[in-house]
């Protein structure tokens, strides 16, 4: 039974036997809540601007497209957030994914959709500008419309449109210096703690950036929490180094991996990831790790799976810790480096 095998599983059972459904079985029904809210919202926005969004694309409500979102709203449920709260937090979480993933898509000159508009499917760059203002905007209103509620206050809203910027300009910054390619390969330990601390171990704390910023929670109390999902995210990172380290030696980015084979691989093997990364392209890079590099790919794997299970095993609750397993796999699956960790013996 796969991750999203036992949330189903969890609304079945929580619904039969007439008790209070928990965080897992009230998962699916809240998120599809806030993400018809973000998309209403948007609808609203660009009604008269000239592009027109489209229907929701299938999958688009969909858990297996949403597992991260999922993740954190789960740690609103763990945190003991009111429900309005959770559904709303949820939207604003999927407004700040839209600028993360439209200025990714801008810097590494990919489209991966936010919004479904009439816009040209070749106009790239101007549909994710599209995303990461429409997306801007939905965040604003979302907050307008609770206080308009009496939900927040005018300095809440405030407070909180200025958090979910300063939540993205770390990680913003970091990539920044990767723009113009990386004059030093660092150690394995500096790119973690001075580049994926920065590119996704705190982006993955953004989450928690407005409910702590308008006092939904005590300071410090989400503390645990937010360790839990920066070790997902830091996990996550190293996988991603595995599946794009030909294109990020070729590009000059930070990558885990290519500092395990520079640092302690010696000068030939550096000097081959070079030639190999330089002449593949695309799924054959995968092939660079898996096939000629066997002791890097051992070491990341394993780190890996060590923030992995740490993370999330922290991050659900003592019912849920047979949830952890199917996660792992799924993200395994998600990120493309199943085939890597069969290789390292780290696939159940």
């Amino acid at each position: 039974m796969n991750i999203f095998d036992l949330i189903r599983h969890g609304t079945r059972q929580c619904a039969s036997d007439g008790s209070a459904p928990d965080a897992f079985g009230l998962l699916e029904q809240e998120l599809s809540e806030a993400l018809n809210l973000f998309w209403v919202t948007a609808q609203e926005i660009l009604t008269g601007s000239g592009i027109r969004l489209l229907e929701k694309p299938a999958g688009f409500l969909k858990l297996e497209n949403n597992f991260f979102s999922a993740m954190f709203l789960y740690s609103y449920h763990r945190a003991g957030l009111p429900r309005v709260r959770r559904v709303m937090h949820a939207a604003l979480n999927h407004c700040l994914r839209g600028m993360v993933t439209g200025c990714d898509n801008i810097l590494d000159d990919e489209y991966k959709k936010t919004l479904e508009t009439d816009l040209p499917e070749g106009a790239a760059s101007f549909r994710s500008i599209i995303d990461i203002m429409a997306s801007d905007r939905v965040l604003f209103s979302i907050l307008m419309a609770a206080f308009g509620r009496d939900e927040l206050s005018a300095n809440q809203v405030l407070k909180a449109s200025t958090a979910s910027l300063h939540a993205l300009t770390q990680s913003g910054i970091q990539e920044s210096t990767e723009e113009q390619g990386i004059q030093e390969i660092l150690p394995p330990a500096d790119v973690l703690a001075r580049v994926h601390h920065y590119k996704t171990g705190l982006l993955f704390n953004c989450t928690w950036a407005i409910p702590e910023a308008i006092g939904d929670v005590r300071p410090g109390a989400a503390d645990a929490l937010k360790q839990a999902l920066y070790r997902v995210g830091i996990g996550c990172q190293i996988m991603d180094d595995m599946a794009d380290l030909g294109r990020d030696v070729r590009e000059k980015r930070h990558n885990y991996v290519a500092s395990l084979v520079y640092h302690e691989g010696g000068l030939q093997q550096w000097q081959q990831l070079k030639r190999t990364a330089a002449h593949e392209s695309g799924s054959h890079d995968r092939a660079v790790l898996l096939h000629e590099f066997p002791q890097a790919l051992q070491a990341s794997a394993r780190l890996a799976r060590s923030y992995l299970a740490e993370g999330l095993g922290s991050l659900f609750e003592d019912a849920h810790q047979a949830a952890v397993e199917p996660a792992i796999s799924f993200l395994y699956r998600r990120i493309g480096t199943e085939h890597f960790m069969a290789e390292a013996g780290l696939c159940n």
